[in-house]
């Protein structure tokens, strides 16, 4: 009755703007650039995160690196090239549009703050398919806390027996576990850790299998 979709990775391809955007500040200690693949492997816990394992991959963290100017550096870049490059994953609007003619209600959980979240959405003309959005930002928790997907779910007017959560990361996974929520995760996503190492429910390897996925949990 009710899916929850991470953001990043899960529903759209994010990774080459915000590599545009790592990329804009690491000259600035000498570092870069990185690779869309490598950022891949390195999203996760926010843009600030995302720096220091940028910087850790290149040689280290140098001394005199000033993390937060080289965050804000990075933010007002990312947030003024949201969409340069970014997209739906194949077959997400497809997908969107099957669970919504099928009754689900649908709800986006995600650690990216919850302003560049509505412009996202609503740039790539996704934002309508969605009752509730939950930022990074938009509780004192976030994902793996349980109450982040909780309280999604509350604004969706969803209970977690009635719900299932689609994410490709360890904070997904650790998020829906928590909340006694079932959760599909995807294998093109965005982790560190391998995807069949991350204890999902059930992997797929595209979006489009997603409908006759969600059929086993019912």
């Amino acid at each position: 009755r009710a899916v929850v979709f991470d953001l990043d990775g899960t529903l759209v391809d994010t990774a080459p703007d915000l590599t545009a955007a790592l990329n804009h500040v690491l000259p600035r200690v000498d570092r870069g650039p990185v690779t869309v693949e490598a950022v891949r492997t390195m999203v996760g816990q926010g843009l600030r995160k995302l720096i220091e394992r940028s910087l850790a991959a290149t040689g280290g963290i140098p001394d005199n690196a000033d993390i937060e100017a080289m965050f804000s550096g990075a933010f007002e870049f990312y947030r003024d090239h949201l969409t340069d490059q970014s997209i739906p994953f194949p077959a997400a609007r497809n997908v969107l549009d099957h669970l919504t003619n099928d009754g689900v209600t649908l709800g986006v959980c995600t650690n990216k703050p919850i302003a560049l979240s509505e412009i996202l959405l609503e740039e790539l003309n996704l934002i309508g398919y969605f009752a509730a959005i939950l930022g990074g930002d938009s509780l004192d928790v976030k994902k793996p806390e349980a109450e982040h997907l909780l309280t999604t779910l509350a604004h969706m007017n969803a209970k977690a027996e009635d719900a299932v959560m689609i994410g490709d990361s360890q904070a997904d996974i650790e998020a829906a576990r928590a909340a006694a929520v079932p959760v599909v995760a995807v294998s093109y996503g965005y982790t560190m850790i391998p995807v069949n190492e991350l204890g999902a429910d059930a992997i797929i390897d595209h979006l489009a299998d997603l409908p006759d996925t969600l059929l086993q949990f019912t």
